[in-house]
């Protein structure tokens, strides 16, 4: 997210996303509402808040006939079109993704990720490094050559990219598991090696209980050279860059059919990329690198080189696509229409009818390797993170304008401020509640899946992600899941 504006920006040159912020708007503030791809997914396409929905993890999101902002707009006329990853819907993802999301209440640390690593591979004219995500850009561009241009209808077409998001590296030896970061010599050339900062990283004792859990089970406690550290940012802005330039082959289609002054562009992500901040890779965590996404929109009646600073999150999607399609928008969803704040002259009267936008965003995380359900309430320069009932696990509070890089944890100096922050979460969500409910889900998922594997519980579980750690004392892990059933 924060690639998309300042400071970030001058690390990598993102083309098409500058293209972007000069012709459209760039939301300054926008998070998604749960820091791993399917929750994430399922709240932007349900416009329901994490809690509501219930899709605690990877494995668990929407029912495959959820009616969603799209299936709505096809019903009021629109042609729509789906190319590249949706994950929004239940079922999908690993056995270990599951079993690790299911147990994190058990008494026992292990390693569930490869140590993050960087890989070049190719050449300096080697341009499509993720293949599939070009194979579904061109089936866009060809889709818009095609078909879009001429249709009478109005329409919506959505493209979904895997990038950039690390690859799984070989399940063998040290570095098993989905943990690399790859690009070719002409993405990273794109980056300026000089302009990346190395974060700062607190000691491993004076870490959050949660963040200590966070970074020894992504294999990020070890120890780690400053250029190793480079290497795995500058190659993650690299595969940013990649990104951009799909989505320039799509404006650039656009340009070249007519459509462009007739058609709305949104750019935007399920989540972020810690990319070794707070001693972690991939997202899962409510700091900023993971949990503040970009989100980009131009288009006619898109007011241009727009900056908003209003926190917004990624259930506004869907009353933003049925406003701009002029259908009418449920009254039970957890987003607000962000049209008003796009339009060139903002028309107040046209309010939303449940009241103003509040002036917070909620996000929440159930899933893998964080040993504990999580809350964030952004609001203004505050961050508040509530853990589990929100007594047993003590609480972080960050201010953003004094400490962007959040690394000081003022909880405990502004005990009023917590208070009134607590007070609104729980208005919004009853937290302590729905973390318990999590944890009876967990439980009963475990089961009936051991259940179903009869006497081969332990040679499964034991070549799960984590194989490496759990067979250097498998009756050890077996019975701390016992005591924990």
């Amino acid at each position: 997210g924060r690639l998309t504006f300042f400071p970030g920006n001058q690390t990598v040159d993102l083309p098409s996303m500058n293209f972007m912020k000069r012709h459209g708007t760039v939301f300054l503030n926008a998070y998604t509402n749960s820091p791993i791809c399917c929750p994430s997914r399922a709240a932007m396409w349900s416009g329901l808040f994490t809690h509501l929905t219930e899709s605690w993890n990877n494995f668990k999101g929407l029912d495959p006939d959820y009616v969603t902002w799209m299936d709505l707009m096809e019903k009021h006329g629109y042609r729509a079109q789906k190319f590249g990853k949706l994950d929004f819907t239940s079922g999908h993802h690993s056995v270990s993704n599951r079993v690790e999301a299911w147990t994190r209440d058990v008494d026992f640390l292990l390693r569930q990720e490869g140590r993050p690593m960087v890989k070049l591979t190719g050449h300096r004219k080697h341009v499509r490094v993720m293949e599939a995500d070009w194979q579904n850009t061109d089936k866009a561009v060809n889709w818009i050559k095609e078909e879009a241009v001429n249709l009478t209808q109005p329409f919506i077409l959505y493209l979904g990219l895997n990038l950039p998001h690390p690859y799984p590296s070989p399940y063998a030896g040290e570095n098993f598991g989905s943990s690399t970061f790859l690009t070719s010599p002409y993405w990273l050339e794109k980056v300026n090696y000089e302009a990346i900062k190395i974060p700062k990283w607190s000691s491993l004792s004076e870490m959050h209980p949660v963040d200590y859990y966070s970074s020894y089970t992504k294999n990020c406690t070890g120890e780690f050279t400053k250029e190793e550290v480079r290497n795995i940012r500058a190659f993650y802005y690299a595969m940013c860059a990649e990104t951009d330039a799909m989505l320039g082959e799509i404006i650039s289609t656009l340009q070249d059919t007519g459509l462009f002054g007739k058609t709305i562009i949104i750019f935007t992500a399920d989540h972020g990329e810690l990319a070794m901040e707070h001693r972690q890779f991939y997202k899962m965590s409510m700091y900023e690198g993971s949990s503040h996404v970009p989100l980009l929109v131009m288009g006619p009646g898109v007011r241009e080189q727009q900056q908003i600073p209003n926190v917004v999150s990624l259930v506004d999607i869907y009353p933003t696509m049925l406003d701009i399609a002029r259908i009418p928008v449920p009254q039970n969803l957890s987003g607000y229409s962000l049209v008003p704040l796009l339009r060139e002259k903002a028309d107040e009267s046209k309010a939303s009818p449940r009241g103003p936008r509040p002036s917070w965003v909620l996000s929440e995380f159930h899933g893998c390797n964080v040993n504990s359900s999580v809350y964030m309430l952004r609001t203004g320069k505050w961050k508040y993170i509530a853990y589990s009932d929100g007594s047993s696990v003590p609480p972080q509070l960050f201010d953003l304008t004094a400490d962007p890089d959040e690394l000081t944890n003022v909880a405990v100096t502004f005990p009023i401020i917590v208070h009134s922050l607590d007070k609104i979460l729980r208005s919004v969500v009853n937290y302590p509640k729905v973390s318990s409910s999590v944890q009876e889900y967990n439980k009963r998922q475990f089961i009936s899946w051991k259940q179903s594997l009869g006497h081969n519980y332990s040679s499964v579980i034991a070549n799960l992600r984590w194989h490496q750690d759990w067979l250097k004392d498998q009756k050890k892990y077996e019975n701390a899941i016992d005591k924990w059933l």
